[in-house]
């Protein structure tokens, strides 16, 4: 199944501009706070990807801890988390920030090519 038609959240723990295993967890760095945003993008009800979750610290944590025990492929890069954690529960993604969006999007489909 392609991501693009996949509606699971997609978990971006964004740290390092890297992508890395769902199941590798040490990317923490502990000289700063773990954040983590969770998009999910349904074209049938929204026009740009939804922020449905995001957290600092144990509560980030927890978000990546249910990604990686469903599988959802997980980004990471610390500036694009930043910027998205300041968006509120619900918010569309605005324009100003869709190749953000899309540069994630991106990454996960090769992620995707690759694992097939």
């Amino acid at each position: 199944m392609s991501p693009s038609n996949d509606k699971k959240t997609k978990a971006v723990h964004i740290q390092d501009g890297q992508i890395k295993n769902n199941n590798n967890n040490d990317t923490t760095n502990p000289d700063k706070p773990l954040k983590v945003t969770a998009l999910r993008y349904d074209p049938e009800k929204n026009n740009s990807p939804v922020i449905v979750a995001a957290g600092t610290g144990f509560v980030a944590q927890n978000i990546l801890n249910v990604a990686e025990e469903n599988g959802i492929p997980i980004y990471h890069d610390d500036s694009a988390a930043t910027l998205l954690s300041k968006l509120q529960m619900g918010q569309e993604i605005p324009p100003e920030l869709f190749q953000i969006v899309v540069n994630i999007y991106v990454s996960l489909l090769n992620l995707a090519e690759e694992n097939d």
